[in-house]
C-alpha cells in the first residue's frame, strides 16, 4: 500500500468555537452525521437514531478500555517546587514511564510527593523522548490512590475543567489503562445499548489502551513517512467468534471508534484471520488500505492532518470525508472528543 498523498491533503478549516469543551447531556443527544461510504450521501440525525441504521444481523465492536486519571500534581521534596507527572505506561514493580513537567525538576534521584503525601515518587532514570522512569510508593492499592489524587488527561484542545470524571469514560469501560478515552463510545447510554441488543444486534468487546500518541500530529509532509505509536490490544475468543459468525451470516461488522477498528484490522493482518490475539499494534490506516473485516464505523470528528482523519478517509474516500467535514462545519456540528458523531456505512451492504 503506497500513497502519494501529503499531510496537507487532509487539512480543513475549523473555527475554534466548534471544538466542544464540555460533554452534552444526555450522552446520546449529540448529533449524528450519516455518511454513505459509497455514494457520499449525507443525512443529519441524532445519536439515539443510530439504532435505525443497524440491522439485526450486524455486530458492534466496542473498546472497553478505561481511562487512567493519569495526570498528577505534586511538589519536589526539599524545595517545594511544583511538578506535573503524566503516567504513560506501567513497567512493573510500581515503576511507570511518565512525562514530567517541567523536566528540569525531575532528575534521577529526585523525590516528589503527591496528594499531600498519599503517594511519593523517585525518578530512576531519563529514557528516550525525555520521558522518566519513576518508582512510586503508597499505602494500599495503587489505582485506588490514583483515583483520589489524579486528574483526567484531557486532550490539549479542551480548556475547561471536567466536573464529572465519569463523563470522560464510556458507560461500558472496565479495563484500566488508557491515556485518552475511546471517544466514539462516549455517546452510548446503557439504555441505548439495551435497545440495540433488543433489536438483535450483537455486541462484542476488544481492549486497546489508547496512548498519548493519538494526539500527536503528523509532522512529516509525506504520510508514508509517518511513524505510528504502538498500543497494546486484546481481542478475546468470544469476540472473534462473534465477528466470524456475523460475517458468515451476512451481517456487518461495525466498529465503535477508530481504536476498535485498528484492533480488528491489526489482528486480521497479523493472524491472517480473526481469532483470539494479544499484542501491540502500530497499524497505520490511510487511503489505499484494504479493510479485511470492517464494514462500518461509528466515530467522532477528528483533527485536521491527523492519522484519524486519514483512517476514515481510507474507509469512505478522502473527497467524501472532506465534503462531510465541510458540511459539518457549515451546520455547526461540535468537533473532537466531546463533540458529535458520524456513522460511516452503506445501505448496499
Amino acid at each position: 500500500m503506497e500513497s502519494t498523498l501529503s499531510t496537507k491533503d487532509f487539512d480543513f478549516d475549523l473555527p475554534e468555537e466548534l471544538i466542544a469543551q464540555t460533554p452534552i447531556e444526555p450522552r446520546d443527544a449529540s448529533r449524528l452525521l450519516i455518511l454513505d461510504k459509497i455514494s457520499g450521501e449525507i443525512q443529519h440525525r441524532h445519536f439515539y437514531d443510530i439504532i435505525d441504521y443497524l440491522n439485526p444481523n450486524d455486530c458492534l465492536i466496542l473498546n472497553d478500555s478505561r481511562v487512567l486519571p493519569a495526570r498528577i500534581y505534586g511538589i519536589k521534596e526539599g524545595t517545594g517546587a511544583r511538578v506535573e507527572f503524566l503516567l504513560l505506561a506501567a513497567k512493573g514493580d510500581d515503576v511507570w514511564e511518565v512525562l514530567a513537567g517541567p523536566g528540569k525538576r525531575a532528575k534521577p534521584g529526585n523525590h516528589f510527593s503527591f496528594g499531600g503525601g498519599l503517594m511519593t515518587a523517585e525518578v530512576l532514570e531519563i529514557i528516550e523522548d525525555g520521558n522518566r522512569l519513576v518508582k512510586f510508593s503508597y499505602q494500599g492499592n495503587f489505582y485506588a490512590v490514583l483515583d483520589q489524587i489524579g486528574q483526567m488527561p484531557l486532550p490539549p484542545y479542551i480548556k475547561k475543567k471536567l466536573e464529572d470524571k465519569e463523563r470522560y469514560q464510556t458507560v461500558y469501560s472496565r479495563e484500566v489503562g488508557s491515556a485518552a478515552a475511546p471517544t466514539a463510545g462516549l455517546h452510548f447510554t446503557k439504555e441505548l445499548l439495551g435497545k440495540i441488543r433488543e433489536k438483535g444486534i450483537k455486541i462484542g468487546y476488544v481492549t486497546l489502551h489508547v496512548g498519548l500518541g493519538t494526539f500527536r500530529p503528523v509532522s512529516v509532509d509525506k504520510i508514508t513517512d509517518h511513524k505510528m505509536h504502538s498500543e497494546h490490544y486484546w481481542l478475546p475468543q468470544e469476540t472473534a467468534d462473534l465477528i466470524n459468525e456475523t460475517k458468515k451470516n451476512g451481517g456487518r461488522v461495525i466498529s465503535v471508534g477508530t481504536t476498535s477498528c485498528r484492533t480488528i484490522e491489526s489482528v486480521a493482518k497479523k493472524e491472517g484471520c480473526i481469532k483470539e490475539s494479544d499484542g501491540f499494534t502500530d497499524i497505520f490506516i490511510y487511503p489505499g488500505f484494504q479493510f479485511k473485516v470492517l464494514d462500518g464505523l461509528i466515530t467522532n470528528f477528528h483533527l485536521p492532518e491527523s492519522t484519524l482523519i486519514m483512517l476514515v478517509s481510507a474507509l469512505a474516500g478522502r473527497e467524501h470525508i472532506l465534503n462531510a467535514y465541510r458540511i459539518a462545519v457549515q451546520e455547526k456540528y461540535r468537533f473532537f472528543s466531546f463533540g458529535d458523531a458520524m456513522f460511516i456505512g452503506s445501505r448496499t451492504e
